[in-house]
């Protein structure tokens, strides 16, 4: 029997619904799906990605607004970047105060950004990756460019809409008189998409945009003939093929490879020092820095001597050789490629086509949507500087009217009650033009100012026969966008403060690559390897049975001479090797490291062999379950501290055996103690495997214990009881097929079933 019936359930009252609601019933995959694709769309178009017109993102546009509202002309005054930020915030984009001084800190920064927006007075960030002062500590105003991207804003150049509570409006786009999405780039990560753009030249960006005019149908090859590639405000050299360059402007995907610019500095009595003067861009120096100095340290670069910084206004990283000797070009070689002093730099032209579409554009699209932009501002300005023209015109022909008639109209001022009415009747003056003559001035009576007025009415009627032509012809809106550009050309192309081309292009030196072994000084070590995995390398070569310190509970387990130019191999009961460098090793007296922090050794996993890798040698390597096969030693070199896998184990069974190839026989011993002989060309040449059987055990206990190379003809030895070597020179008993079973080892071999080393 149930302990209660739906009956004597309470059913819950429906909640009451205000007056003009309702309730919507779907399903909440539905429901979150559509709300999160509202917050994509929200995030994709009015944050992270810029428009191609204007190159901006909406808090940038909005800042640039605000300040002009402000008027911080770039030869007016500065004003607090608190007050800035408050009003964007509180005007136009309701976000955090924070982040909106962050993206107007950007602005302007040289070394972000090519062309800066904003003029800062106070610390705004530097190369080091200082963050800025407190917004309440700084001051801004606007640039030339950032000025020239709104000029005409106030001639009804672009759309206006609402701010976000409908009390003020902002611009949708602005004017935009030169290309700044590619002159200062844009980086940002929406939902599911991104943008990446490097800054670009002016003056290059002018040439290819007059050039795209004047024939429609150019290429991109064309276009990358005028615009060779990114223009970094840090400068820097690339040395990106072309084809690179090429492939990236049409698809609008890609990178470039970007590296510091140097030179030699002689320091007389053949010493000489490399001086880094420009560095890759979205580098932060004292990160360079700091990662050179640990290069040095860790000896990873033995030929650099050291790195000073130098640098006061302009970049100077100073580089110490070890040596003399060393050859410059080299040693930047190495450089580039241990640390930031080259980068490489993504492109992906993700941006929103008239504002609404994000598209992957390439060179040729991107410039396309800026000259379209510029035509229909320029088409809005003409009809905007008409109507004020036709405007101005209509009150000027009412001022002609009153000159020619000034005594019938001062009287009709004087003696009517409805001077206006009388007016516009007598005169067939319209509305504005009788109001206009009520508000003359009595010193507007003057027979020069007729003369004034129409001149005044002929300049007018030309500007506006000339704007009427403009408007009616493709070809004079090209012509006069091209005379535009070429204005801003010579305000901020190359002749202009600032506007040479700084990042050099240039294909790669042809350097002869150096590996960082040959740049190792070759110094003799010895490795010691404790039983617990503890590794260091003692200078020079110690006798190999001096008496060393271990921790409580270690000792000794394997040692060896060798160089620090050597590579080390570490093979692992997992199957894999690990390679390691006889230079990175830990030195001094103490303890040392362990191997596990240096490569990634599972905690379940032994060292079975730590040997010198030898080029050309090959390697028998055997699992406890007598499964194994011969390897190429060249063939299990691992790059990266993962290692190799080459012995495939699992469950139980781990790898055990790692021998020399140094004979035609191998011999192999189980933990049943019988041992089996047989010729080394029965085992296959694998890179990676499990391999073939060595020994069968009769029970499925029964595990390898040990197994020897060697010379049939000097016969198989080992130590007996009494710590004699033993040498066994008829071994027909015991030599048979790869696989078999084998017989009970001969009296005297060693009760822990080893051979001899």
């Amino acid at each position: 029997m149930p302990l209660y019936t739906t009956s004597m359930v309470k059913k819950k009252d429906t909640p009451e619904i205000p007056d003009g609601g309702h309730i919507i019933a779907e399903p909440l995959r539905r429901a979150l799906g559509d709300r999160y694709l509202t917050y994509a769309l929200s995030t994709i178009m009015n944050r992270a990605l810029p428009d191609a017109r204007d190159g901006l993102k909406p808090v940038h546009r909005r800042i640039l607004f605000a300040m002009r509202e402000l008027k911080l002309d770039p030869k007016g005054r500065f004003r607090k970047s608190s007050k800035i930020s408050g009003d964007v915030m509180g005007n136009y984009h309701p976000h955090g105060d924070a982040a909106i001084y962050d993206a107007m800190a950007r602005l302007a920064q040289d070394f972000s950004v090519r062309y800066p927006l904003v003029d800062g007075q106070g610390n705004f960030g530097n190369i080091d990756g200082d963050n800025p002062a407190a917004a309440r500590y700084t001051e801004a105003r606007m640039t030339a460019a950032a000025e020239a991207l709104m000029e005409g804003i106030s001639e009804d150049a672009v759309d206006f809409r609402d701010n976000y509570d409908g009390s003020l409006t902002e611009p949708v786009v602005l004017p935009a008189a030169f290309p700044n999405l590619l002159a200062n780039g844009s980086s940002g990560i929406a939902v599911g998409m991104a943008t990446n753009i490097p800054p670009h030249n002016i003056n290059e960006l002018i040439d290819a945009a007059i050039h795209l005019v004047k024939f429609p149908n150019a290429g991109v090859e064309k276009l990358v003939d005028l615009v060779p590639g990114p223009d970094f405000p840090t400068g820097g050299v690339m040395i990106e093929p072309r084809e690179n360059i090429l492939n990236a402007y049409k698809t609008g995907r890609g990178s470039f490879r970007l590296r510091a610019k140097w030179e030699l500095e002689d320091m007389g009595r053949g010493m000489w020092q490399i001086i880094v003067t420009e560095i890759p861009y979205q580098v932060q120096k004292s990160k360079l820095i700091e990662k050179i100095a640990e290069i040095i340290n860790a000896k990873k670069i033995p030929i650099l001597g050291d790195v000073r910084d130098e640098s006061a206004e302009d970049i100077r990283l100073v580089l110490e050789p070890r040596s003399k000797t060393v050859d410059p070009a080299v040693l930047m070689e190495a450089l580039f490629r241990q640390s930031d002093l080259e980068t490489r730099f993504s492109l992906n032209m993700n941006v929103l086509i008239d504002g609404l579409v994000p598209q992957v554009s390439n060179l040729k699209e991107v410039l396309r949507a800026f000259i379209d932009h510029r035509r229909n501002v320029l088409q809005r300005r003409s009809k905007f500087r008409l109507g004020k023209i036709d405007a101005r015109l209509e009150v000027l022909e009412g001022y002609i009217i009153a000159f020619l008639n000034l005594d019938r109209v001062i009287e009709i001022i004087r003696f009517e009650d409805d001077p206006k009415a009388m007016l516009m009747a007598e005169f067939d003056l319209s509305d504005v033009q009788g109001e206009a003559i009520l508000n003359m001035r009595l010193r507007s009576l003057r027979k020069l100012e007729e003369m004034e007025l129409k001149r005044e009415r002929d300049t007018l009627l030309i500007e506006r026969s000339d704007l009427e032509d403009l408007i009616g012809s493709d070809e004079l809106q090209w012509a006069k966008i091209i005379e535009q550009l070429r204005a801003t050309r010579k305000e901020f192309g190359k002749s202009a403060d600032g506007g040479a081309r700084r990042t050099v292009l240039t294909d790669a030196p042809d350097v002869e690559e150096v590996p960082l072994e040959a740049m190792i000084e070759r110094e003799p070590v010895t490795v010691v390897c404790s039983e617990m995995g503890w590794v260091r390398a003692r200078s020079g070569h110690i006798a190999l049975d001096q008496e060393l310190k271990f921790k409580d509970g270690d000792g000794p387990r394997f040692i060896f001479h060798a160089e620090t130019t050597d590579k080390l191999l570490v093979f692992g009961s997992n199957g894999r090797f690990y390679t390691l460098s006889a230079n990175d090793l830990p030195g001094g007296r103490g303890m040392g490291e362990p191997v596990r922090l240096m490569v990634d050794l599972p905690n379940d996993a032994e060292i079975v062999a730590f040997f010198i890798h030898e080029p050309g040698r090959e390697l028998l390597v055997a699992s406890s379950a007598g499964d194994g096969f011969v390897v190429a030693e060249n063939e299990v070199i691992a790059h990266t501290r993962n290692g190799r896998q080459v012995l495939n184990v699992k469950g139980n069974i781990k790898a055990r055996i790692c021998l020399f190839l140094a004979g035609d026989h191998i011999a192999c011993v189980g933990l049943n103690r019988k041992l089996l002989v047989f010729s080394l060309a029965d085992l296959p040449r694998l890179g990676r495997g499990k391999g073939v059987r060595l020994q069968k055990y009769a029970d499925k206990d029964g595990e390898l214990s040990d197994a020897k190379v060697f010379e049939l003809s000097a016969g198989l030895k080992w130590l007996d009881g009494g710590g004699r070597t033993r040498t066994e020179t008829d071994l027909n008993d015991w030599i048979g097929k790869r696989a078999g079973a084998g017989r009970m080892a001969p009296r005297g071999f060693p009760r822990d079933n080893k051979f001899t080393d």
